[in-house]
């Protein structure tokens, strides 16, 4: 076995895995102690050492991926991902890339490449965005036909709320949420016209409890397809292992008999 081989089948055992995924989880809780004053007066050269330890394990990692697949890390999403995590991490964080400092929370989504179950959740979701898009068009509509009709039936009384198309829009928003949508606004709003429930009433229906409800079955229905060709190819790989294992025997048998 090659030494690349041998650094790949050390990155993918189960004891390589769960140690970054530890050193992941150490390093958020790190990064939450440097926003806490007294600690960091306490014992911040410890705390920036230790986060400096985890950053370097990250490379480490990575160079190691790097090394093991050669240009074929560059062709995986989620390597690509890592790489641009731990890249914004190593950015100077002083002077004007002062702000790149407070991203190296971005670390804790690492999680998202280490843990199986959490790496299906997201390939769900993106296999979800092209149906996702036009779930999203349709509803940029009803806010645009909302706001209009809102803006000109209620603006006038209430200028707050729908004084224009974009604070129409907001207020819809709040509404669709249903956050304080009855006492907070549809209610003062019929006490001026008596028959306004005639437009959220039906507004609401349709935005909230069938758009909505129609994004999460897109993205529930995403995610089942994902955990199924992950099933599927686990059981192709299963049986081509069982398969190559029989041939071997069966040449093993071949060769003893003659």
């Amino acid at each position: 076995m090659s030494l690349r081989a041998r650094t790949q089948a050390v990155l993918d055992r189960p004891l390589t895995r769960n140690f970054i995924l530890g050193v992941i989880l150490f390093n958020a809780i790190i990064l939450g102690l440097e926003t806490v004053d007294p600690v960091m007066e306490a014992a911040g050269p410890l705390i920036l050492t230790l986060d400096m330890i985890c950053l370097w394990i990250f490379v480490a990692e990575l160079a190691a991926k790097l090394f093991a697949q050669g240009w074929g890390f560059f062709r995986k999403g989620w390597n690509l991902f890592d790489f641009v995590i731990v890249g914004i991490s190593l950015l100077p964080g002083s002077g004007s890339l002062s702000v790149l400092r407070a991203l190296r929370i971005l670390r804790l989504l690492r999680v998202l490449s280490v843990a199986p179950s959490l790496r299906r959740v997201v390939e769900g979701l993106v296999t979800a965005l092209p149906g996702m898009a036009s779930v999203f068009l349709l509803m940029a509509l009803l806010f645009y036909i909302g706001a209009v009709m809102s803006t000109k039936l209620f603006g006038a009384a209430f200028p707050d709320w729908f004084g224009n198309l974009g604070l129409s829009g907001y207020t819809l928003f709040q509404i669709m949420t249903l956050e304080s949508w009855s006492m907070g606004i549809v209610r003062p709003v019929m006490e001026v016209y008596p028959y306004a429930w005639m437009f959220f009433m039906p507004f609401i229906l349709v935005t909230t409890f069938a758009v909505v409800n129609l994004l999460v079955g897109l993205i529930v229905n995403s995610m089942q397809d994902a955990h199924a060709e992950e099933s599927n190819a686990a059981t192709d790989q299963y049986r081509d292992d069982v398969l190559a294992r029989l041939e071997a025997i069966e040449r093993a048998l071949k060769d003893r008999r003659d």
